[in-house]
């Protein structure tokens, strides 16, 4: 696999074939690829709705100002971020530890508390800052994995969140939608697919000390 073959192969699809669909094994891929993500900490304070229903995602259409990708995807990511961060994610988090490494207490104590005491001394909105730095982490990785796999993918950050939350139920599971990225296979005749990818000069993007 040329990895950079096919980032170059990618784009911000505009028009999804309606027709085809992601098999089981390429949708647990991404499942896959999404809790494997990096994030601070570790802590995992994102989730991933994966919206397949045409019924929901027709709904969606006009809270996504009309974008019909959402519509026309095989299925609709929506990464969402907790509502809040509370002690109790931090003492799971920190359990699963012990489960999987059998790492001992007294060494996980310390990092614990160090935790919980960084998570108190901010806002709630901070809080949620927070974990929307580790969505944008887990859109980027989303996308390249569906560049090696060869599925086509539209990040969004153009939608209204607020109405998400309403009609995914997202309030009831305490989540907030925060980006999107339609996932599929692109259709023939969208035009932006046979764009040549602008980017700037390798030199100017990078430097080196």
């Amino acid at each position: 696999m040329d990895i950079i073959k096919q980032l170059q192969w990618r784009y911000a699809t505009k028009k999804f074939d309606a027709s085809k669909k992601l098999s089981e094994a390429k949708l647990n891929v991404l499942k896959q690829a999404f809790n494997l993500t990096a994030t601070s900490f570790g802590l995992q304070t994102i989730k991933l709705v994966v919206v397949e229903d045409k019924d929901l995602r027709h709904q969606l259409v006009e809270h996504s100002y009309n974008q019909t990708q959402v519509f026309e995807a095989s299925h609709l990511l929506v990464i969402c971020i907790q509502k809040d961060i509370v002690e109790e994610d931090i003492v799971n988090y920190y359990n699963n530890i012990k489960d999987i490494r059998n790492t001992p207490e007294t060494i996980l104590k310390p990092y614990r508390e160090d935790l919980t005491k960084m998570m108190n001394g901010k806002s709630v909105q901070e809080r949620q800052r927070w974990s929307a730095n580790q969505a944008y982490i887990a859109l980027g990785n989303l996308m390249t994995v569906c560049a090696i796999e060869g599925i086509d993918s539209c990040p969004m950050e153009g939608f209204l969140p607020e109405s998400y939350d309403r009609i995914l139920e997202l309030d009831k599971r305490g989540l907030k939608s925060v980006l999107l990225l339609p996932i599929g296979y692109r259709a023939d005749d969208d035009m932006f697919s046979e764009f040549k990818k602008v980017r700037k000069p390798i030199n100017e993007a990078i430097i080196e000390l």
